[in-house]
């Protein structure tokens, strides 16, 4: 059984940064595409960041210029730095590989005051 533990989330001012991570269990990282989600209050979860097993990434319109994911295969585990936080990023975020759609984890909740 596959899970997936977010953490690195909190409260910051809009401007500020954070650091996600989210760290994999009983599956084969290295493998699968990952990808970032977030699902803001009264609204569907949105895919915001994706990398590849190769380490291509590929962002949303939203987040390009100010999101950054990676991973470390070794740690099967992939993180997402957020820069200059906007109020609108205010959401619970999640990982997820792309294509295997194992079971979601708790996520985390970013919360950015204006």
């Amino acid at each position: 059984q596959v899970q997936l533990v977010e953490s690195g989330g909190g409260l910051v001012q809009a401007g500020g940064s954070l650091r996600l991570s989210c760290a994999t269990a009983g599956s084969r990282f290295s493998i699968n595409a990952m990808g970032w989600y977030r699902r803001a209050p009264g609204k569907q979860r949105e895919l915001v960041a994706v990398i590849t097993s190769g380490g291509s990434t590929n962002y949303a319109d939203s987040v390009k210029g100010r999101f950054t994911i990676s991973r470390d295969n070794a740690k099967n585990t992939v993180y997402l730095q957020m820069n200059s936080l906007k109020p609108e990023d205010t959401a619970v975020y999640y990982c997820n590989a792309i294509q295997a759609g194992w079971p979601w984890g708790q996520g985390t909740q970013v919360t950015v005051s204006s």
